[in-house]
């Protein structure tokens, strides 16, 4: 199940933004000052090859994976970065988001499972 990390840092170049973390997954959400959703973007395989979904109103979708910037223990961590990476389960993403949301607000989770569910390898 999701739960808040509450106080989080803001930026004031974006909108307002909420994040929620569970075993599986990371979810950022980012909403306009009337208070509808304007972004999101889904990590999961979070233990692993981490990938990205994310939706912003205006831009679409994009997918990718995560460089966690952690490729030469002999060096400080970099920055992790996003790569193109086109394959997505979107199945087993939803199957996924719709057993670790339940906690979350109903309209959240509605406008999420949809766009999940809206999205095409062809953008």
């Amino acid at each position: 199940m999701f739960s808040e990390i509450k106080h989080i840092s803001q930026s004031k170049d974006e909108p307002f933004r909420r994040w929620f973390w569970s075993r599986n997954l990371d979810l950022t959400v980012w909403y306009n000052d009337t208070d509808e959703i304007v972004g999101f973007q889904l990590c999961y395989q979070i233990d692993g090859d981490e990938k990205a979904l994310t939706w912003r109103t205006g831009r679409g979708y994009s997918h990718n994976t995560v460089d966690s910037g952690e490729d030469d223990p002999a060096r400080p961590k970099k920055t992790p970065l996003l790569v193109a990476d086109g394959v997505f389960d979107k199945q087993t993403i939803v199957d996924l988001f719709i057993a670790e949301s339940a906690e979350l607000d109903e309209a959240c989770r509605v406008f999420i499972i949809g766009k999940l569910g809206a999205y095409t390898t062809v953008q």
